[in-house]
């Protein structure tokens, strides 16, 4: 199998979808709305992480084949300017949303389950089809995953569904979630070189494949939770080709600060 710059782009655009989103949920450590909710985040966090240990180790081996230079998971998660991840917008979006004025206000968990509902339901499809990638690596990577992410969409789907079908209040905030959330998905399926690339390769599907069964997943979900999809909007955000929000920079000053300030610190 050839190593080209898209294959190591993709890897790196995997990796940076699961640790960025890991990053946000972890902030709810110690400020669970329950206990229960609270250690569940921690873990899927966790989980989120490790993917993005795993994909950054693989993508260090394929750089170090492609150009020569070695690199290390560590690389790529704190010495990597902004402007260098490749994640979804949705990733680094903050947990609260349109119900709250300021970006000081409290989290709510409301955006939290939708996020991770939309794209661990992505991630479900997406990783079942990379079990059968030419990256015999990204395949087993992808095999490992999938039964993270299968718990992933569960959990969210159970608070949707609560949220959604619950009291007057709990609905209003779910849907007012989706409504925040649904257009940041546009960027899940819209082609690109890297992608049309990989698919060509057999390394990975064009994820635009995947929108039809995505879609059928989240109408099922939202039809239980008695929310209503929102009309599609025409903007794509571009977070996958490095134009990030206003808070993706807040989030990595958070994550990459003591490394910064300590590089090759260890223990």
């Amino acid at each position: 199998m050839d190593i080209t710059p898209q294959h190591l782009a993709y890897v790196l655009r995997l990796a940076d979808n699961a640790l960025i989103l890991g990053q946000r949920n972890a902030e709810w450590t110690g400020h669970g709305p329950i206990l229960e909710e609270d250690i569940a985040l921690t873990n899927m966090s966790l989980d989120l992480i490790g993917q993005a240990r795993l994909l950054y180790t693989h993508a260090a081996e394929l750089e170090k084949t492609l150009t020569g230079r070695a690199r290390t998971e560590d690389d790529y998660a704190y010495f990597r300017a902004e402007r260098e991840f490749a994640n979804y917008t949705l990733a680094e979006l903050p947990h609260y949303g349109p119900l709250t004025g300021t970006a000081h206000a409290d989290k709510d968990y409301a955006v939290t389950i939708v996020r991770n509902f939309l794209y661990a339901s992505l991630m479900a499809h997406l990783w079942t089809a990379l079990t059968a990638s030419t990256d015999a690596q990204l395949a087993a990577i992808a095999a490992k995953s999938i039964k993270e992410t299968r718990y992933h969409v569960h959990h969210a789907r159970e608070w949707l569904v609560r949220f959604g079908d619950g009291t007057a209040e709990s609905h209003r905030r779910a849907q007012a979630a989706l409504e925040y959330l649904m257009p940041y998905t546009r960027e899940f399926f819209s082609p690109d070189d890297v992608e049309q690339h990989i698919a060509a390769a057999g390394i990975g599907p064009n994820t635009a494949g995947l929108e039809a069964a995505w879609l059928e997943d989240v109408r099922a979900a939202l039809d239980e939770a008695t929310l209503t999809l929102p009309e599609p909007v025409k903007h794509i955000t571009t977070g996958k080709h490095g134009e990030h929000s206003e808070h993706m920079g807040f989030v990595l000053a958070e994550m990459q600060s003591i490394a910064r300030q300590h590089p090759g610190a260890s223990w």
